[in-house]
């Protein structure tokens, strides 16, 4: 049986066996959604409110110092199982889902959200988890615990960006090296740099290179701002890259109706994009979301040359 096969397993073993994943995946059912038609593509909008816990998730330092980190393995409910994988992951069932099947894979130790040097683990966890689309949500890009690495995984064929990137509509400038694609899409409402190919440090050493240049422009940052999609189709890695440049936007922050509680992650830039209050589902608008992607997207020139240096 394949990792990817036991980790589906795991999914409905999980619902038969806990109590709190069994209703939040039966909640799933009646999560509210409807789709708005850009130019020449859709956004899905989730009301699914068991996400609060991420989307409001006080990611500062006192906050996180006062709670138990809910990654580690002594602090996992009695009921959670896992599975071992690449020595030093634990494959989980995520209990709030956005997907139909949703995977948390944390490190087994207590380390910070780091990417630099676990970018391998993560092409890695794509490839044997071949039926999911694997994410990483940087710091502060999505991620709710900060303070502990982890991945996340959701099932294919969800996001509308998978779609999209097998259409290849959006493409502006691709470039193959030595059979590696990258590409830079254009009117898309998210910066989005895309790099595919076989060979696995190939597709390192070009990420390293693009992550370099962009973290000299975020010198104030722990890490550039990045949220990340990988997934494994016949025998290649597609690697979506979203570099940003803003945590969360302005309308998070306000109060009354001109509050919007949507703070963007690895599967809102996908093209899921989840409120956990209906009302912010209710009225969040075409203008709202061009103005928010605005806002956290890493800006469109600074963008095009940080994927020129790694297209020379």
């Amino acid at each position: 049986m394949t990792i990817s096969s036991q980790a589906r397993q795991l999914i409905r073993d999980q619902q038969d066996e806990w109590e709190l994943a069994r209703k939040n995946y039966a909640g799933l059912k009646n999560v509210k959604t409807r789709k708005l038609a850009f130019d020449g593509f859709d956004l899905t909008v989730q009301f699914n409110p068991e996400r609060i816990r991420s989307s409001a998730a006080k990611v500062d330092t006192k906050s996180i110092e006062a709670r138990p980190c809910f990654l580690c393995p002594k602090n996992l409910p009695k009921e959670q199982k896992g599975i071992p994988v690449l020595d030093n992951y634990l494959i989980l069932v995520n209990p709030f889902p956005i997907f139909p099947e949703h995977l948390t894979i944390p490190h087994i130790n207590h380390i910070d959200q780091r990417i630099e040097t676990r970018f391998s683990d993560m092409l890695d966890l794509a490839k044997v988890l071949e039926e999911f689309t694997v994410f990483y949500n940087g710091p502060k890009c999505g991620a709710s615990a900060p303070d502990h690495l982890h991945f996340q995984a959701g099932i294919k064929r969800f996001m509308p960006i998978e779609r999209d990137y097998r259409k290849g509509t959006f493409f502006q400038d691709a470039k193959t090296k030595n059979g590696m694609d990258i590409i830079r899409w254009t009117a898309y409402l998210r910066s989005v740099l895309t790099l595919s190919g076989k060979n696995k440090e190939q597709l390192i050493s070009t990420f390293n290179q693009f992550f370099q240049g962009f973290k000299t422009l975020q010198k104030e940052e722990v890490e550039p701002m990045l949220n990340i999609l990988v997934s494994w189709d016949a025998g290649r890695w597609a690697i979506h890259i979203f570099p940003r440049q803003l945590h969360r936007p302005w309308q998070y922050f306000e109060e009354g109706e001109k509050q919007i509680v949507f703070s963007p992650a690895s599967v809102d830039m996908g093209g899921v994009l989840i409120t956990p209050r209906e009302e912010d589902y209710a009225k969040i608008s075409m203008d709202d979301i061009r103005d928010i992607f605005d806002q956290v997207c890493l800006e469109e020139t600074i963008f095009y040359q940080l994927v020129s240096e790694i297209m020379k």
